[in-house]
Formats: C-alpha cells, structure tokens, sequence
C-alpha cells in the first residue's frame, strides 16, 4: 500500500527501528506484560514520557531549523519559526502514540500499524506545509508585488487544495477508493450549485473587486448605501467594513461590486470647502481687507495645495439672510486626518484674527430691528486703515497671476 508521501518502506523501516527501542522497554516491564491492567499502565507511562520530552524534542527541532533558515533565508526566520512550532510539537505526540500502541498491543497485524503511523506522518507533513504557506507567499511577494487581496485568494485557494489531497492521502493509505468519492461530490455539488447561485455569485463578484483594484485592504471607502469605513478582509462572500464608530458591516460582494463605491484612501488632497457669515455692518474696505488676506495666507502657506495643480478661491460669494457670505475653498496638500485638522485649524486661527483685525464681527442667524434718526452721524463706522487697505489691494494684484490658471473647477462644477 502506497500513500500520498510515506512509501511502505519508508513506514516499515521507522517501526522497526522503534519496536527495537521497545524490545527493551519491554524487557525491563517484561513483569507485567501478562497482565492487561498492568500493560494499560506501562503504555500511559510511555505515552507520559513523550509528552514529558515533547518541549524539548521541538526545540532541539526548532534550533536546527533556525540554524538553517539564518543561513539562507534570515529575513523570513522569526515568520517561518512562529508557524511551524505547533506542527513540530505534534511530532513528539505521534511518536509516543505509536509506542504505547506498540507496548499495549505488540501482535497488532502490521495492516494496521503501519497506516496508523502513516496517516499520522502525513498529517504532521501537510500541517507543516500548510501553515508555511502564509510566509512563503509573502516572501516571494516582495519580488512579484501582487495585490494583498489577491495574495491572500492565492493563499487560500492552496491551503483548500492542500487540505483535500491531504484527506486523499489519508483515505487512500486505508485503502478507501477516492475516485468514486469523487464522482459522489461531484453529482452532490451540481445539486448545491442549484442552491448556492447566491454564493456564487458571491464569490465571483469577490474575484472582480480584487482584479479590479477598486480598493484594498486597509484603505477608507464610501459605498452608494452610506457604508462608511476601513476595509479589513475581503473574503470568498463577503467584504468586512469596520465604520468610524468600530462596528463592523458585513457587505455581500455581489452587492459590493455593482455600487458607487468613493475611495478616499486614493485621493491626494483634502477639500476645505466654508462660506462664513460677516455682518452686514462690514463695509467694503473691510469685507476687501479680509478676503485680500486670507488668500494671501493660503497662499504663502506650504500646508495648502497650490495653483494649477489645485484651485484657490476666496470670494466674497453672496447675501445671506443676516449676512454677507464670504467663500473659502482649497485643498491641503495631506490627506493625512491629523495634519488636515491642523491645517484646518491654522486657518481657522487666521480667519479669526483677519477679521478681528479689520475691526469686523461674524454675522449669526437674527432678527434686528433698527431706529434709526433722520440725521445719524455715519462718519464713526468701522474702517480699515488706508495704508492696510492699499497695502492688501498690492498683494491681491500681485497673486492674480497665480490664479488665473485655476480654470472652472470648483465645487458646482
């Protein structure tokens, strides 16, 4: 009988070698082989000494090991080490199972020792395999730079394949026949298909979004449904979102794939779009002064985005209901959520002082009613100084030429 991975011969040689080694354990408990009770005992006992040494026949294991990979491949090492421990501390455990059969039951027909033995090795072979799958694959990905969903599909698809010829072996060293078992599936999977077309579905659409590259793992994105979050695992079914507020949404790929997805991780800047509200008091040297410098603040500011490659607008934009509303739109030249709310707040800081400094309030939603006399004295309303007039009128010339390349983009276009 021929298995997957341990040749017959293979698998009699390694038992002879161990019954020699239990010849003499059962030498020295040659007193109690008569006795099942006390045989019972001696096969715990052995099978206790294996587990005993199990610690330290993984790490005699896992040394040589670490020797060899340092020798060749050092960066992967700590990767490889961390996931072949578990399978390498099975080991031990396969040993000390086959000896206590061995002590318990010495007549036991070799048609059954050696698949017993053999099925184990071959679990212990494919559980190792499996789980260096994952380091492998993101080693060599340092050279081919695949997509991480992609990767990780590849990963998967070779772990599923592996599991199935692994359960193969095993049925095959038994002397089960797959081939029929195969058939078997195969029929009894036409019939699921017909029941799992959403699945399928499902899963199609999953293979699209990754070859598609509409966005990655890790990246923020909007979905048409107002989903909003950081994609954490795009799966066979379905994609997990988790929103701001850390719940996480599971979305159907199916459904995935045919929405307006926004991916802000893609864009380069941050908007800041305002229309702030100044008194209709304001006059219009004052409302000028204002608008004058805060464009020439942003303008001379490396924290927003320049003209031509991003537009600039600080208008004076329309009248409100209690207030003359002046416009500010720009971008930052971060994407980055912290360094946008400091840029933010740098601005908020000199709109402030802008506006205090040209003798000028913000407006807010009221109702005034007004007295006035037939002879009011207007000559004592807020003005702006005529050097700082003329002086921001200068610099608002001089930025004319910056921005008259911005062309019709802004945020009705």
């Amino acid at each position: 009988m021929t298995g997957f991975i341990f040749s017959s011969d293979f698998g009699k040689t390694l038992l002879v070698g161990i019954s020699q080694f239990l010849t003499v354990v059962r030498e020295a408990f040659s007193w109690g082989q008569q006795h099942l009770l006390l045989r019972i005992v001696g096969a715990f006992l052995i099978f206790s000494f294996f587990l005993i040494i199990k610690s330290l026949i993984t790490q005699v294991i896992l040394k040589n090991i670490e020797w060899f990979i340092l020798k060749h491949q050092p960066k992967i090492k700590q990767r490889i080490l961390a996931e072949i421990e578990r399978p390498i501390s099975f080991l031990p455990v396969i040993l000390g199972v086959y000896a206590s059969l061995e002590y318990l039951m010495p007549d036991m027909d070799l048609k059954y020792k050696v698949p017993l033995f053999m099925s184990l090795g071959s679990i212990f072979f494919f559980w190792v395999i499996y789980n260096l799958i994952h380091p492998i694959a993101y080693f060599f990905n340092t050279v081919a730079k695949l997509n991480t969903a992609i990767l990780e599909w590849v990963v998967r698809l070779i772990r599923l394949t592996l599991v199935l010829v692994g359960l193969a072996s095993v049925l095959e060293m038994w002397g089960i026949q797959i081939a029929p078992i195969i058939a078997g599936l195969g029929l009894f999977g036409m019939a699921v298909a017909l029941g799992a077309q959403d699945m399928f579905k499902n899963i199609l659409a999953g293979l699209a979004i990754v070859s598609e590259k509409r966005f990655k793992v890790g990246e923020i994105i909007r979905l048409s449904n107002d989903v909003e979050g950081v994609v954490e695992h795009i799966g066979f079914r379905s994609t997990l979102i988790r929103r701001f507020d850390k719940a996480p949404v599971y979305v159907p790929n199916a459904d995935l794939a045919d929405a307006a997805v926004v991916n802000f991780s893609e864009r380069n800047n941050r908007r800041i779009s305002w229309r702030i509200g100044l008194e209709y008091r304001t006059t219009a040297d004052q409302l000028r002064y204002i608008r004058n410098e805060i464009e020439a603040f942003i303008l001379k500011n490396n924290m927003y985005s320049q003209p031509p490659e991003s537009p600039i607008q600080v208008r004076l934009d329309s009248f409100g209901e209690s207030s003359v509303t002046l416009m500010i739109y720009c971008f930052t030249t971060t994407k980055v959520w912290e360094d946008y709310l400091r840029a933010k707040e740098q601005l908020v800081l000199r709109v402030k002082e802008v506006v205090e400094a040209a003798g000028a309030a913000f407006a807010f939603p009221s109702q005034s009613l007004y007295i006035e006399q037939l002879l009011e004295d207007r000559s004592m309303r807020g003005k702006v100084p005529r050097a700082h007039l003329a002086q921001s009128e200068q610099v608002a010339k001089k930025n004319k030429p910056k921005l008259k390349d911005v062309g019709r983009i802004g945020e009705d276009y």
